[in-house]
């Protein structure tokens, strides 16, 4: 079998990668990354040595160089991680946002059908749904509910997996769709909450909490997702959304909290609220515990355990994103070969 995992340098992406090579050694995996600012190159460098793995530094939005890859290593299976996922960003310039989430997503579903895939994954996300009210902690969102996305990202998400199933019904590409909660974990870019509390309080800097910090997300430990979406690749049935949630929901301010008390160190400073900020999502993950026997097996403590443990120890990969030096790793690892 050959996978492609597309954004495999990002967050999610690379811990897929890992997980990937331990659950099918011996496949082939071609990650497809264009290397922005949140693709981190360095985060892959254990795999570089393997032969069954192979980097493509590649926009997916450019159709020439993505089918000219697709008809080389003719894929059985893409996973598609790649997006410009910053909502702040996409606030700013919607532009670079529509271009990779939704362009780029079209472009590889044409390739997906040039050299007929067994399967064609979209990795989305809860904010397709819009939000929840906050004083309705009994209301969840359902592979059903209607898509009212807030902004701009949620926006590019909702029209890409719409894109994806419209290729299912039309052309009967084998496409399956996951929308998940709020993933957190190792390889994080420090822009998220997560990371950037870790980060801010190893630095003995304010902590920045938008609004009053009562935001609420389920948070999903990214290996969980991980395993989910093997499952889905295993065992899901074609023209399906999956909600993959782990029913751990807690506030922004609660996690934050959570983070200081595990660090033992860190202040708090409350933020002017951004623009959009939706107040609770919350997805219902009956449909893949019932059908695909899924749950996640991580406590939101447990996990916030492992993270904070990861960043602690792996200070050095956070000190090159924040003084830049991660962006040359790249370029050194091509001049190198090349000689």
């Amino acid at each position: 079998m050959v996978y492609f995992v597309t954004g495999g340098a990002g967050f999610i992406g690379s811990n897929f990668l890992y997980y990937l090579k331990e659950t099918h050694p011996t496949d082939r995996i071609v990650c497809l990354d264009r290397l922005t600012y949140a693709g981190n190159f360095s985060t892959l460098l254990p795999l570089l040595s393997d032969p069954l793995f192979r980097f493509v530094k590649i926009d997916v939005a450019d159709r020439e160089a993505v089918f000219s890859l697709f008809s080389e290593e003719k894929p059985d299976v893409v996973v598609h991680f790649a997006a410009e996922s910053s909502v702040d960003r996409s606030i700013l310039d919607p532009a670079p946002v529509l271009r990779t989430n939704v362009l780029g997503t079209a472009v590889l579903l044409d390739a997906c059908r040039a050299v007929g895939v067994s399967r064609f994954h979209q990795v989305s996300t809860d904010e397709v749904y819009g939000d929840l009210p906050l004083d309705r902690p009994d209301l969840f969102f359902t592979e059903e509910s209607p898509l009212m996305p807030s902004g701009i990202y949620a926006s590019s998400k909702a029209s890409a997996d719409m894109i994806a199933l419209s290729y299912y019904r039309t052309y009967d590409l084998p496409v399956t769709v996951s929308r998940c909660s709020n993933n957190y974990g190792p390889f994080q870019f420090p822009e998220k909450l997560v990371p950037l509390s870790i980060s801010r309080a190893l630095r003995k800097e304010p902590i920045p909490v938008y609004g009053d910090g009562k935001n609420v997300r389920d948070w999903l430990f990214v290996r969980d997702h991980c395993r989910a979406i093997g499952l889905i690749l295993e065992k899901g049935k074609e023209g399906k959304v999956y909600n993959v949630g782990a029913r751990n929901e807690r506030s922004n301010l609660e996690v934050v909290q959570l983070i200081v008390r595990a660090l033992r160190q860190g202040e708090i400073e409350f933020a002017k609220d951004r623009v959009c900020h939706d107040r609770r999502y919350s997805v219902c993950p009956d449909l893949i515990e019932k059908e695909l026997g899924f749950y996640a097996e991580t406590s939101f403590e447990e996990g916030i355990r492992k993270t904070v443990e990861w960043y602690v120890s792996n200070q050095d990969w956070l000190r090159a994103i924040e003084d830049g030096s991660y962006r040359k790793v790249f370029e050194d690892f091509e001049e190198r070969r090349k000689k």
